[in-house]
């Protein structure tokens, strides 16, 4: 069977053998009885994955033509492809499940933010996304690349930057750089008053991320504490945990 590339779904099949290998060798660092692919396209990581033994491994592909020949080309693949969009689907396991995939473009930091709703049941996720994405989202407080995904996934999961990956390991060659990244749940959540109003903050907090933090959180916190000094502050230079701290005074 054939396939195409559809540049709709933000598809870069990944062709490169050795950095294959590298991904499933990150994998396999891990303890985990249930594996997640999301987006398998052609089956690169895929064929690597199915031969993981005494693991319950399930793929999530939104792409028609991908479906059939998935299961054309691996058999075994028969009843465990979630043919949905993963931003939609519902968790494929009741247990815990990892997990892992070369995560399409234009959807990688919505994956994310799903991830993170399914925090309590997902210990590890193993991702590549473009280069400045992964840096992103491993970026400590202090620097430029330091924003909302970095705030919101390093409360409840460390971050490992792991490797990059060039596009002439892709089909086909993307414009940009890639990296792996491997996030790996914290045994204890950074403590807030509420998630929800600690996403508010972040959020409010960084789409002013040129300001002083009293000018975009003034709606948030009574006069007098707006004074003090962490409101002079940007918010690239707050870490996490200042930023959870902050919840317990918010209005």
């Amino acid at each position: 069977m054939e396939y195409s590339i559809k540049k709709s779904l933000g598809q870069h099949f990944l062709k490169d053998e050795v950095i294959l290998k590298k991904i499933v060798e990150a994998l396999c660092n891990c303890q985990f009885k249930n594996l997640v692919e999301v987006g398998p396209g052609a089956g690169a990581l895929t064929k690597y994955l199915i031969e993981l033994q005494n693991i319950n491994f399930k793929a999530v592909e939104l792409d028609d033509e991908k479906v059939p020949y998935l299961i054309s080309t691996y058999p075994v693949l028969k009843d465990k492809i979630i043919h949905q969009d993963f931003l939609r689907t519902t968790p494929p396991f009741e247990d815990e499940f990892v997990v892992i995939g070369n995560f399409p473009y234009n959807i990688s930091t919505q994956i994310l933010f799903k991830v993170l709703d399914w925090k309590q049941q997902v210990p590890t996720v193993i991702g590549m996304f473009q280069k400045e994405v992964a840096e992103r989202v491993a970026a400590k407080h202090g620097c430029k690349a330091y924003g909302i995904i970095s705030v919101l996934i390093q409360a409840f999961y460390d971050v490992e930057y792991l490797f990059d990956v060039p596009p002439t390991s892709f089909n086909p060659p993307p414009k940009v750089m890639s990296g792996v990244i491997k996030l790996t749940r914290k045994e204890k959540f950074i403590e807030f008053s509420d998630e929800r109003k600690f996403s508010l903050l972040v959020k409010t907090a960084f789409n002013q991320r040129r300001k002083m933090l009293r000018n975009p959180l003034k709606g948030m916190f009574d006069a007098t504490i707006l004074q003090e000094e962490i409101f002079t502050k940007r918010p690239e230079q707050l870490s996490v945990q200042e930023f959870a701290d902050l919840t317990f005074r918010m209005k």
